[in-house]
């Protein structure tokens, strides 16, 4: 049998208290009410099972206590782990998150930004990469309601959290090059990315510097195993001296992989190959990935923080708040690690 809905309207009667004030008691409001009254009211509700209202309680607090997420797409693995720190963040200070994922669809962004203000969400995070060039958006975000972003927001005006991507390419590319890599190629992610075009400069800089001819080429990928691996193919016919392979994600590179074992290339002995993200499943891939860890976890707690600074008018950092990358070395890069002393150099 159906749960019976009990009214508010009833606990008021039971108590013998006006609707408003039993309103104002139950649903948080600030009201000054005797103790004596406070007490009859909260029995009354247990005695008939009443519910408090999510929507009554954000009426009374004018909040509805929930932040929206607006997500690229929670197939990246990378993503998810954001909006999975974002999450555990905001239960933590009593939120709840509503997350729109979003597909390709260009006007989509807007409409989904839209409809989370008219939810009166108290603010919004921004993880939504493919939105970075939108101008709407952009001006929903800093016209409507708190918003912080992950990614650049057109015209600027909302704060931003994540990491320094140009860094993670100096401590991919460093890395490679103290390992005696001198034809290194990067498999890179579609280049209209503002990420990607960081990483490319960081990586190019380190280059430049390097006072040794080493960049091997750049081949465009998608993001995808598959894309990564026909991108890996590509850039080896047009490059077959490659020693070393720069991939701009995990899930790339398990393509990169892949492709190097079909084509005879043993990692790391002929090819090294560093990565970026540092997911779960990089320690466990045959061989081990080397990769820049990136704080997603971490960083959602922070866009979570943020945000909450806003919300409560409090000043923000004008300039991004960047989380610290870090490199992880496994065995796809452990080539120098693979040499061992001769018998005669044995105590």
């Amino acid at each position: 049998m159906a749960r019976r809905y009990v009214s508010l309207k009833e606990v008021a009667s039971r108590a013998g208290v006006s609707f408003q004030t039993a309103s104002k008691v139950l649903n948080g409001g600030s009201v000054r009410v005797a103790p004596d009254t406070a007490a009859r009211i909260a029995a009354a509700a247990r005695e008939l099972g009443y519910s408090p209202n999510s929507v009554a309680r954000s009426l009374v607090r004018r909040s509805t206590m929930t932040i929206g997420l607006v997500a690229g797409s929670l197939h990246d693995p990378a993503l998810a782990e954001f909006v999975l720190g974002a999450e555990l963040a905001a239960r933590q200070h009593g939120l709840s998150v509503l997350v729109s994922n979003l597909t390709d669809s260009a006007q989509e962004g807007a409409d989904v930004v839209e409809a989370l203000i008219e939810r009166r969400v108290d603010g919004i995070i921004a993880a939504a990469p493919q939105l970075e060039e939108d101008v709407q958006v952009a001006d929903l975000l800093r016209r409507f309601v708190p918003a912080v972003s992950l990614h650049h927001v057109e015209g600027g005006g909302v704060p931003l959290v994540g990491s320094s991507h140009r860094e993670v390419a100096v401590l991919a590319l460093r890395h490679l090059l103290e390992l005696g890599c001198r034809r290194i190629a990067t498999v890179a992610g579609p280049t209209g990315r503002r990420v990607v075009r960081s990483r490319l400069r960081g990586a190019a800089e380190v280059i430049a510097t390097s006072g040794s001819e080493v960049d091997a080429g750049i081949a465009e990928a998608d993001w995808t195993p598959g894309g990564a691996a026909r991108a890996a193919t590509e850039l080896i016919a047009r490059e077959p001296g490659i020693d070393a392979v720069f991939v701009h994600s995990d899930l790339m590179a398990v393509g990169v992989l892949d492709a190097l074992h079909r084509l005879g290339r043993r990692v790391p002995d002929d090819v090294a190959v560093v990565s970026c993200d540092d997911l779960a499943f990089a320690a466990y891939l045959r061989p081990s990935l080397s990769t820049i860890r990136l704080p997603f976890l971490d960083t959602g707690a922070a866009a979570v923080e943020l945000l909450l600074r806003r919300v409560g008018g409090e000043p923000v950092p004008a300039d991004p708040v960047l989380l610290p990358v870090e490199l992880v070395r496994r065995d796809s890069s452990a080539r120098l690690l693979a040499i061992r002393p001769s018998r005669k150099e044995c105590p």
